[in-house]
């Protein structure tokens, strides 16, 4: 998910007057350009190059996949039967990964401070002592449901998928013949995940599953990086249901891998709460995003990315400037009073 890294402008001013947040990035938020009327071809590539290069989470989740496949992953063929030793490989593996990636920013950001404020875009600390969480304490109940329900849900779909695979229940990509359907499919990956994540995230958005299973998430108003991943068990199985579409698609165990673990990584990066890493007074690794910040403050806006705009198409977008944020409460007053 990309934001803009201009200059901030003065209505970014004037939002960050109003001390909602600590910092803002240029407003107002933009969505891609695959959709915007004139088509610019330019404008796409230039919106595709920035959201890949020269380093991104996008780029980094590639290298982890990678890494996973050739290191740390059973041989296809060993998937046919269901045995413990490759279930419990991918397992250890997938956990090592949540653990470094979300205690590695965790430790960065916000034990070692090693940023201070510097892009904190809610500068709050992390609730403790607050008997809404689990254990009264944010970042364990976050730790918590992100590794015993998380790290279990995860791989039971990879488990499942590489055993399908296996079998032959999933159309296999042959390589190296399929290399560049294969490249094209993780590139469609990321503009995937906007389409399906909005589509689930307003059903979790709906009261009786939002009561029952959703609510833990949004118990984060004010999130770090063990939230992204921190989800009722139900959630989980939904929001990883993704993978499924590959009973359709073509695969290979790398793009499985991929797949997976962009959905897992990026939930636990752009939920950061800041900006992203800083080394010199440069921006070199962009990670939380304010789009999505901005939901778990308000709530009933920004479901999906920005890669499909499909809240700008339904009405839910929060650009996060003010002229934005004053419809946004207009239309809540407005759905009050017709519920009346």
């Amino acid at each position: 998910m990309i934001e803009s890294s201009n200059k901030d402008t003065s209505t970014t001013q004037k939002y960050s007057r109003a001390k909602v947040w600590h910092y803002v990035p240029s407003l107002p938020i933009q969505v891609s350009d695959y959709f915007r009327s004139p088509f610019s071809l330019f404008a796409i590539l230039k919106w595709i190059f920035n959201g890949w290069f020269p380093i991104s989470e996008r780029l980094v989740i590639v290298v982890l996949s990678v890494l996973s496949w050739v290191l740390f992953h059973p041989a296809i063929e060993a998937c046919i039967e269901l045995e413990f030793s490759w279930v419990a490989q991918i397992y250890i593996r997938n956990l090592f990964l949540l653990i470094l990636v979300a205690g590695g920013l965790h430790l960065h950001f916000y034990i070692w401070r090693k940023q201070g404020d510097n892009l904190h875009y809610d500068s709050r600390p992390l609730a403790r002592d607050n008997k809404k969480f689990s254990f009264k304490s944010q970042i364990l109940d976050n730790m918590f449901w992100s590794i015993v329900s998380g790290v279990s849900v995860w791989s039971a779909y990879e488990v499942l998928m590489m055993w399908s695979m296996a079998n032959g229940y999933i159309p296999m990509l042959l390589l190296p013949d399929d290399y560049p359907l294969l490249m094209l499919l993780i590139f469609l990956v990321p503009i995937w995940e906007t389409l399906y994540f909005f589509i689930i995230h307003r059903l979790l958005h709906w009261r009786p599953l939002y009561r029952t299973v959703h609510y833990l998430h949004h118990r984060n108003t004010n999130v770090g990086p063990w939230s992204g991943m921190s989800m009722h068990p139900v959630e989980h199985l939904i929001y990883f249901g993704t993978i499924l579409v590959h009973f359709i698609v073509p695969a290979n165990p790398l793009l499985i891998i991929y797949h997976l673990q962009y959905y897992s990584l990026s939930a636990i990066s752009t939920h950061t709460g800041y900006r992203g890493f800083k080394v010199g007074g440069l921006l070199i690794l962009p990670l939380g995003t304010f789009h999505h910040q901005l939901h778990h403050r308000y709530f009933e806006c920004n479901y999906g990315g920005l890669e499909i705009p499909m809240d700008k198409w339904t009405g839910s977008f929060h650009d996060g400037t003010d002229d934005s944020h004053q419809q946004f409460i207009a239309k809540l007053r407005h759905n009050a009073v017709s519920k009346g």
